[in-house]
């Protein structure tokens, strides 16, 4: 039962990994803008740029192992198949 819920929080598709990216774009964006607020000038933009930044390096991240896995799937699959 717990691998069945276990399923649910892995990212099998192209298509949920751009969802799950929007996602934290949206946070990272929503953070950005409480910095902005708290430290106004060149210090709130600065982590304005670094939330986002994390976002393009978690986003790449994700898509390279989906592409990864999937490669290894084809990979262990007999010829043929």
């Amino acid at each position: 039962m717990l691998r069945k819920i276990g399923r649910l929080f892995v990212i099998k598709t192209t298509w949920e990994g751009y969802l799950i990216i929007y996602a934290l774009a949206l946070g990272a964006t929503t953070r950005g803008a409480h910095y902005l607020e708290q430290f106004p000038g060149w210090g709130g933009w600065l982590l304005f740029l670094a939330t986002t930044g994390a976002v393009f390096m978690a986003g790449a991240k994700i898509l390279d192992c989906l592409k990864y896995e999937k490669a290894a799937r084809a990979a262990s699959l007999p010829p043929g198949e």
